[in-house]
């Protein structure tokens, strides 16, 4: 994964401060896992147990966080909460997607 361990620790504590310490699981998935490849952006999934309201606007304000940590690296968040609707997007980032 091309992401370092400071890098990592910065992400969690920008989730978890943004949402309140309510996301449970943050996973990065897609092109950050592949160590043979440069650049691209950074996809992460973020796991709620309770329903998540305003979720455009919470993923829109992680994004741009993480981006501004990793010096305007492009962030991707996608949201996963009981009261949002799943897309296949969803299944592919849980299975291959690694915790942080």
């Amino acid at each position: 994964m091309r992401l370092t361990e400071i890098q990592i620790t910065a992400i969690r504590q920008v989730v978890l401060e943004t949402s309140k310490g309510k996301c449970l699981t943050v996973r990065v998935f897609g092109s950050r896992l592949d160590d043979q490849v440069k650049g691209g952006d950074l996809d992460l999934l973020l796991e709620f147990s309770d329903p998540v309201e305003h979720p455009s606007l919470l993923a829109a304000k992680i994004a741009a966080r993480v981006s501004r940590v990793l010096q305007g690296r492009k962030v991707d968040v996608l949201l996963s909460a009981p009261n949002l609707k799943r897309f296949p997007i969803h299944e592919i980032a849980l299975t291959e997607g690694i915790l942080i």
